[in-house]
């Protein structure tokens, strides 16, 4: 994401962790990387680019499926549970091959710029044609969502993941045969022919313990720590995880993932929602991220999981959209403090400060991106806008702009977007994939059309 001179954007707000500084003019090279930020510079200088409202650094969505965004509002009809949503999941991961992915996850992306978001970390399990059939290029489907990403204008960490079982000794059935290489081995072998981009960085995840056999979890592990690349895992985000685990292991998920070297300050735990005393302590005293999703774990009806003991323990949290219910980081970091509200029956858990950093530098960090996520020179310049004179923003002075974004702003409330030094979105419209919200419509209606 090239720029050709050095570039000036001056915001009337700014958050420079942990305060909200005025009048702020940010300076960006060549490089694509910020060489300057400086308060309270007086008014914008002539060229400079004028922001609209509060600049943030670019938000980091940690945890993406791309083709759930066809089931939103599809999976509100009726009742049922986590599992009778996952069979609606499957017939929709049936119809994509890598035209329309690359379609779909390129609106999503765009949809994900409007929201300010610069960095997504897309967990891809979708790896195979129908049946397991790999396709003439068996990391196609991958490499499609790649290409979105740069079509939209953003980041991704593509987190390749190992998708081997149906569960605990259970062969793949007919949907997931297209997400299973058939051994650890395998998957490391197709894995390791992707190829990162300068807005592309490759990852690993394992799936779950139900979908990965415990004798080749180390191999995904290794794999990752060879290259010193994140790791993710859905980690007890149902009870009948933890009870089918204790049956075939006689311990809990955490406790199989320690054991078998899969937890440390490179991987991320999501969701994280049914934890053990021992499970905390496991996770935190390994630097393990805890990837909070309260939007989809409120949407399927998972529960809420022990964010605040984790973070109190020592573990850094991001934040992800997961199925994309909704896109909205700020809905995500807010949702992280009003449930836990809901939980103990008391306020104030995090502060704004504390939200923002896990939607930011955090969230950066555990897509392997630690140069991203602040706003300081030396940092790549990816930033975002919160307008402060909507109906939603207006009214609560500038020095508590961190808590109107986060308790009351919404992604509607993104104005601009800056990725490496470019603008992507200007005044709430996305200036490389015209008409989202068609680009969306478009490519969901084939998807019901297969």
């Amino acid at each position: 994401m090239p720029v050709n001179d050095v570039t000036r954007y001056w915001a009337p707000y700014a958050w420079i962790d942990p305060t909200v500084e005025e009048d702020v003019l940010i300076e960006v090279g060549a490089d694509g990387r910020i060489a300057a930020v400086t308060p309270d510079s007086g008014p914008a200088p002539a060229g400079a680019t004028v922001l609209t409202g509060f600049a943030l650094p670019g938000l980091a969505n940690a945890h993406s499926h791309a083709f759930h965004r066809a089931l939103r509002s599809s999976v509100q009809v009726g009742s049922g549970t986590f599992w009778t949503w996952r069979e609606v999941m499957y017939r929709t991961s049936a119809a994509l091959d890598p035209e329309l992915y690359l379609e779909l996850a390129t609106a999503a992306y765009a949809e994900m710029a409007l929201a300010g978001i610069t960095a997504v970390g897309e967990f891809h399990y979708l790896h195979h044609a129908p049946g397991g059939v790999r396709y003439e290029d068996p990391n196609a489907m991958g490499e499609a969502l790649i290409e979105a990403a740069r079509r939209a204008g953003i980041r991704i960490t593509l987190l390749d993941t190992c998708y081997l079982s149906a569960g605990f000794g259970a062969e793949p059935d007919h949907h997931q045969l297209r997400f299973s290489d058939g051994t650890a081995d395998a998957w490391a072998e197709r894995a390791s022919g992707l190829k990162e981009h300068p807005h592309a960085r490759i990852g690993a995840a394992v799936h779950s313990v139900r979908a990965v056999p415990s004798d080749q979890l180390a191999t995904v592990a290794r794999w990752a720590e060879e290259r010193l690349a994140p790791l993710h895992v859905h980690l007890s985000e149902q009870t009948a995880e933890n009870d089918a685990c204790q049956a075939a292991h006689g311990r809990t998920p955490t406790r199989l993932l320690a054991d078998h070297g899969v937890l440390g300050p490179r991987t991320s735990a999501v969701h994280a929602t049914h934890l053990t005393e021992e499970d905390v302590r496991l996770l935190s005293g390994s630097s393990t991220v805890v990837c909070m999703c309260p939007t989809t774990e409120r949407d399927l009806a998972d529960g809420i999981g022990p964010a605040r003991e984790l973070t109190k323990a020592g573990s850094p949290m991001s934040l992800g959209s997961d199925s994309h219910a909704v896109v909205d980081l700020f809905e995500e970091a807010r949702a992280v403090e009003l449930d836990e509200r809901l939980r103990t029956r008391q306020r104030g858990h995090w502060t704004a400060a504390a939200l923002l950093r896990a939607a930011t530098e955090d969230g950066h960090a555990s897509l392997g991106w630690p140069e991203a996520g602040r706003l300081a020179a030396g940092a790549l310049a990816d930033f975002c806008t919160v307008d402060l004179e909507t109906v939603r923003t207006a009214g609560p002075p500038a020095r508590l702009a961190a808590e109107t974004a986060v308790f009351s702003a919404t992604a509607a409330d993104v104005r601009d977007v800056v990725v490496g030094g470019r603008i992507v979105v200007r005044d709430g419209e996305h200036q490389l994939v015209p008409g989202v919200a068609g680009a969306l419509r478009r490519a969901i209606e084939k998807v019901g059309d297969r």
